[in-house]
């Protein structure tokens, strides 16, 4: 991987972000239109500074595919602490009444969504998860900056250590990250888990990657107990688009 490789993906990460960022403030989409559907529920978790709009490439697909897909709208721009943020998530499961739900998450999102696997009441209701650009091992690059709201993901992190020694919850997450991420030089990958390194860079644009679409397709429609465990290690080939592929509109 050559420096203007990194530097292309990089900049090209960040046009995608501003433009999904804009979509997101313009769009009008309903949440409760979107819930209604009769395949597996679908729970989405942004990462940090993102509104669940955010995500629309995912969300479109899956609900085309049938799947009541929720958002947690309290959430907002998902700037609270992993484990409050777990706490507003944990009640919109109780208060929905959701079962068999798989989750997909978005970094911080990822960070969220094992929480409510690992820990407290809804530990029951989450069947598996997808959790793409999640840095399941923090990321160096936190330490550098003096807000608690990204300085929270710096590896040294009480809640971060608490989520990596629960390793029970790990054979039912799916971890999809890319080759290149400016945002996580650890990358995600997470022991146990079932890890797809896809072969592009990006910490945003992967969201709209045919693979990673793909995974959450997978994980959402598998039936019976091949739902609850996936294959564990790295996965690949990294997709079938190939390492270039562009992201699905926003």
């Amino acid at each position: 991987m050559t420096i203007m490789q990194r530097a292309r993906w990089w900049a090209a990460d960040y046009l995608v972000a501003a433009r999904w960022q804009l979509s997101s403030a313009l769009g009008r989409q309903d949440p409760v239109g979107l819930s209604r559907g009769s395949g597996r529920p679908v729970l989405i978790l942004p990462g940090v500074y993102e509104p669940w709009r955010f995500m629309l490439p995912l969300i479109t697909d899956l609900h085309g595919r049938g799947h009541p897909v929720h958002v947690v709208e309290p959430l907002r721009a998902n700037r609270l602490p992993v484990a409050a943020a777990a706490e507003l998530v944990v009640a919109a499961l109780v208060a929905r009444d959701l079962t068999d739900v798989t989750i997909v998450g978005h970094s911080k999102g990822g960070l969220i969504g094992k929480h409510v696997m690992a820990f407290g009441e809804a530990t029951p209701r989450v069947r598996n998860m997808v959790a793409i650009a999640t840095p399941f091992g923090g990321s160096r690059y936190a330490r550098y900056f003096r807000g608690p709201t990204l300085r929270a993901f710096a590896p040294e992190d009480e809640t971060l250590s608490r989520l990596g020694r629960e390793t029970a919850v790990n054979s039912r997450i799916t971890s999809v990250y890319p080759r290149f991420d400016p945002h996580i030089p650890e990358q995600s990958e997470l022991p146990g888990a079932r890890n797809v390194c896809v072969d592009t860079g990006g910490h945003f644009r992967i969201l709209g990657h045919p693979r990673a679409i793909a995974e959450a397709r997978r994980a959402a429609g598998e039936a019976g107990e091949a739902g609850t465990t996936g294959t564990t290690g790295t996965v690949r080939p990294a997709g079938p688009a190939g390492p270039d592929a562009d992201p699905a509109p926003g």
